[in-house]
């Protein structure tokens, strides 16, 4: 057939043409550019590597870093815990002193009002008595006519106020 003939003759060299433009352009394209862009791509992704492993580190130095943070607030908070106690039982030390002082204190003050009651109980039970001796010996003046002496009332309002 003619018509097949006609295509054959011209389009065979145009199909002969675009076999060795796309030949050249695959040798192009896959000789200098492919390796460009592996080379790229193989260099992003040891880059990436590299980042996710050094971010790995960073993470586990972080860890580190975590653990030797909490090991130091743990002695800290049992060094501030042990200086709380001695302090607490230093006060409690100082009030047990302070407590002693004051009930030796309190002791030594109720000592010094004890012998002044008793001096003043023994100075009231002198008077009492000189009255008594004054108001007894009054009273027997008063109601019969003997004489007594002084001495002799005296005796008598002792003997009574010990016998009370």
């Amino acid at each position: 057939m003619p018509q097949i003939d006609q295509i054959m003759s011209t389009y065979g060299s145009q199909f002969f043409w675009l076999v060795i433009t796309f030949g050249l352009i695959y040798f192009v394209i896959g000789r200098s550019m492919l390796p460009k862009i592996q080379g790229t791509v193989d260099q992003r992704k040891a880059k990436v590597a590299g980042d996710l492993a050094a971010a790995r580190a960073a993470h586990a130095r972080a860890d580190e870093i975590e653990e030797e943070y909490r090991l130091a607030h743990a002695k800290a908070r049992d060094a501030a815990l042990a200086v709380t106690a001695e302090a607490k039982a230093k006060g409690a030390r100082e009030a047990e002193v302070k407590v002693r002082e004051a009930d030796v204190g309190i002791a030594s003050h109720l000592a010094d009002a004890e012998a002044a009651i008793a001096a003043q109980q023994a100075a009231a039970l002198t008077e009492i008595e000189a009255v008594a001796v004054e108001a007894a010996q009054d009273i027997i003046a008063r109601l019969t006519p003997a004489k007594i002496t002084k001495p002799q009332v005296n005796r008598a309002v002792k003997g009574a106020l010990t016998d009370a």
